[in-house]
């Protein structure tokens, strides 16, 4: 019966691989705002999908390594193909290198991942920045010039440093750990995620089409200062459970 119950999380992950490839012929065909909506079409689904099978209570080894392979496309190659065409295209072999950044240390990260994976269950100092964040940046960056998707000077002068950055710490050591479980006792536990929560929202509603972006930047920040934190202070973080 678990086998059975098992394909419910997969045909919604196989939902994150649809959506990754309309983000790709979107990008291609050069309609690089939908491609970026549909890399959060997909973020959806690979939420979406572990919510299902914790739900279902089913979880298996092949349901890790379809999501892992979902996310190279959809987080990997998706936001690669929509950087090179909408900012180094004209670079040529240059630019090629640099937005493949993107897809190859995002399967590196995958693949860092898929190795120290234990029994569904990683500790909170897993390490790295995980590719749909990474995905994600990429794409609310994206969506701050909603009328075509092409960055505009002088923001255009952030592509290059922004691939590289978030290339770079998706391999880093800065553990970058999947969100509690959102419950209000969580909530009570842990005030910083409801000043976040507080803080997202006015961002969002504030700054309109540079919100999204604002808030992602402000998760990979917040992990940076908090690895640092921790390394000075010699704290340890507490270990929590996460599901894939």
């Amino acid at each position: 019966m678990k086998n059975k119950k098992s394909i419910f999380p997969n045909i919604v992950t196989t939902l994150n691989i649809l959506s990754g490839f309309m983000a790709l012929a979107l990008a291609s065909d050069g309609h690089y705002v939908f491609s970026a909506y549909f890399i959060f079409i997909a973020a959806i689904f690979d939420l979406l999908d572990g919510i299902v099978a914790r739900l279902l209570k089913t979880s298996s080894d092949y349901g890790v390594q379809l999501d892992s392979l979902s996310d190279t496309i959809s987080f990997g190659a998706a936001p690669a193909l929509l950087m090179y065409n909408v900012a180094l295209k004209e670079y040529g072999v240059l630019g090629i290198l640099i937005s493949s950044l993107l897809l190859i240390f995002g399967i590196l990260r995958l693949a860092r991942f898929n190795t120290q994976i234990e029994s569904l269950v990683v500790k909170s100092d897993f390490k790295g920045l995980p590719i749909p964040l990474s995905a994600l940046t990429v794409a609310s960056f994206i969506l701050m010039f909603p009328e075509k998707g092409v960055p505009t000077e002088p923001l255009n002068l952030l592509v290059i440093p922004l691939i590289v950055v978030l290339s770079l710490l998706m391999v880093s050591n800065i553990p970058y750990s999947a969100f509690p479980k959102l419950k209000m006792a969580t909530i009570k536990e842990n005030p910083v995620m409801l000043l976040f929560i507080l803080y997202s929202f006015a961002v969002l509603y504030f700054t309109r089409n540079y919100g999204l972006f604002i808030v992602f930047i402000t998760l990979i920040i917040f992990g940076i200062l908090k690895y640092f934190y921790l390394k000075i202070t010699g704290s340890k973080e507490e270990e929590i459970d996460f599901e894939n």
